[in-house]
């Protein structure tokens, strides 16, 4: 039979030991060492000590989990000293499973050697150090080893805490209740005072942003606030702002010592809040109650941020108001329209852009923060901004050729063309509306200019787009527009610089039988323009006959012949 190859060896490997890295598992240090021995010697002398106060009065062990685990915890204490006994005991399947971790627990503290520790490590209850033997969970032998730790020790009744049994615990107290949730009094003062939110009182209590007079006589504000009642009557205020500070949530630092963590069970929470502007003798909507007490049971449940909770709170009452106009925290009923647009933020034209759409609505609708725009069934205007120019933006896509059309009779291509323009640029809707009202507004002043739809022969015709021009941008934009005239039209642009002192560099420009025309035509030009401005800025009658007879003197002068009535 052939032999199996020779094993090879290297120098040093007689010396070399092989490391192997478990996770979980690290070298004590002497601090560590020294306070799980001494918490193992005490538990050693007394194996319930980790055990919480029982202060009701349990049931058979048959029927009662609480009172079946106590009995095998009198059984394993008693055993305490047999190490035979304790391993198979921390590795049987069957029976109490604290039971199972009390055993690994009191044989390693047989075995005395510390200096390997596992590692709990939960990311509510925090990290520490045990020794682990057995079977037994983490958790319950993590939590027996750590009794002093007011939280973690809860940790060894999880199971039971499953079945219905409650356990409230402290720094100065660790009560089990049975399965009744009923808050030691010792426990409510702990949780208050221990909590990340800091109270002033007694009996009434209230944080910073609140005084004694606002909890105890339940007075709304502005901002709301919340109300939280013990099962004892102690009564707590925490204002918004003291919510909106804490690092830790204020749920997570009172129900994380206690178990089940559900404060819902023993504090009874209320917003008190309503909107500004709502009647104090008219009642909330029953939808908006319901939904806010979803949403406090949702935060007690900690699904939701104490920074959230105000805004939430508030939204569930607001958006489930059905008339009358809602914008921000404030409502306004059916009658106060005006008082509703006087609330917004913006120039009186967009106040007005959103008084055309709301007059437009044959429904509610509801704009939301993001831009989210709804129709409602209900007759109610939502609005979750109070600044108009948002609101705008979100309403233009749907209503702008309304507004168009309303404020500034605006139809067809002329309309769709502005509509298209302003919907992809978004231009700021103050200046917008502004500019568009003041744009129209000269329009319809050049429109009363006579001879508006006839054609006038030249040079009149030339003379009449300059005024135009200068009527809608200003002289200063008319000014290239007199150099490039032609024949006529060159000595109409002469006259038309001479009127407004403009020639000084640009006598160059005309030959001379286009100066000395257009010289003579100065006197008559410079009142076509002087009655023009005073159509255009004073809307004078008077204006619009000097206007007509300026107009007819050029024609004159300049061989253009007889005019036709404007």
């Amino acid at each position: 039979m052939a032999r199996p190859p020779a094993e090879v060896r290297f120098p040093g490997d007689k010396n070399r030991r092989k490391k192997v890295k478990v996770r979980g598992i690290k070298q004590a240090s002497k601090q560590i060492q020294q306070r799980l021995g001494n918490d193992l010697d005490a538990l050693l002398e007394d194996p319930k000590i980790f055990l919480p106060d029982i202060n009701v009065e349990l049931g058979r062990p048959r029927r009662d989990m609480m009172a079946a685990s106590l009995k095998e915890i009198e059984y394993v204490s008693k055993k305490r000293h047999d190490r035979k006994w304790l391993a198979r005991r921390m590795v049987k399947r069957r029976g109490c499973m604290v039971s199972r971790a009390l055993a690994g627990s009191l044989l390693a503290a047989l075995d005395g050697d510390h200096s390997t520790v596992a590692v709990f490590n939960n990311p509510i209850y925090g990290t520490s150090s045990f020794i682990r033997r057995g079977n037994g969970k983490q958790a319950h032998q993590a939590a027996i080893q750590n009794y002093k730790n007011h939280k973690l020790r809860m940790l060894v009744w999880d199971e039971h805490a499953k079945s219905g049994h409650w356990f409230f615990s402290w720094k100065d107290g660790y009560e089990y209740t049975g399965i009744s949730p009923k808050s030691p009094e010792g426990w409510i003062e702990a949780a208050l005072e221990f909590s990340s939110i800091k109270f002033t009182g007694d009996t009434i209590r209230w944080s910073k942003g609140l005084d004694e007079e606002t909890v105890k006589d339940n007075i709304f504000t502005d901002s709301g606030w919340l109300k939280i009642t013990f099962q004892n009557g102690v009564i707590a205020g925490l204002s918004q702002s003291s919510l909106a500070k804490t690092e830790e949530g204020f749920v997570p630092s009172i129900a994380l010592t206690m178990l089940p963590p559900k404060i819902s069970e023993i504090i009874k929470a209320e917003w008190m809040w309503r909107p500004i502007g709502w009647p104090e003798d008219r009642s909330l909507p029953i939808e908006g109650l319901e939904k806010l007490d979803e949403i406090l049971l949702a935060w007690m449940s900690m699904a939701l941020e104490d920074s959230s909770l105000g805004r939430e709170c508030r939204k569930s009452i607001l958006n489930s108001i059905d008339d009358g106009y809602v914008s921000g925290n404030n409502w306004f009923d059916n009658d106060s329209k005006k008082d509703f647009l006087d609330f917004l933020s913006g120039s009186e034209d967009e106040k007005d852009a959103i008084s055309t759409v709301l007059d437009s609505l044959e429904t509610g609708i509801h704009v939301r923060q993001d831009g989210f725009t709804f129709e409602l069934d209900e007759k109610v205007v939502r609005f979750e901004e109070n600044a108009c120019h948002p609101l705008l933006v979100s309403l233009w896509k749907d209503h702008g050729l309304t507004i168009l059309k309303d404020m500034f009779e605006l139809t067809g291509e002329d309309a769709e063309e502005i509509y298209n323009k302003q919907l992809q640029r978004k231009q700021g809707f103050g200046a917008f509306l502004r500019e568009l009202k003041n744009n129209l507004s000269t329009a319809k002043k050049l429109d009363t200019l006579p001879w508006n739809n006839v054609s006038l022969p030249n040079p009149l015709a030339f003379a009449d787009r300059l005024i135009r021009k200068a009527g809608d941008d200003g002289v200063a934009s008319t000014v290239s527009l007199a150099r490039k005239g032609k024949g006529l039209d060159a000595a109409m642009g002469w006259a038309w610089l001479v009127v407004h002192d403009r020639t000084e560099s640009d006598a160059w420009r005309f030959d001379s039988a286009s100066r000395d025309k257009g010289s003579d035509w100065v006197p008559a030009l410079n009142m076509l323009w002087t009655s023009a401005e005073k159509i255009l800025n004073e809307n004078s009658e008077g204006a619009r006959n000097d206007y007509i007879v300026a107009m007819e003197k050029l024609a004159e002068i300049s061989g253009a012949g007889k005019l036709s009535s404007p």
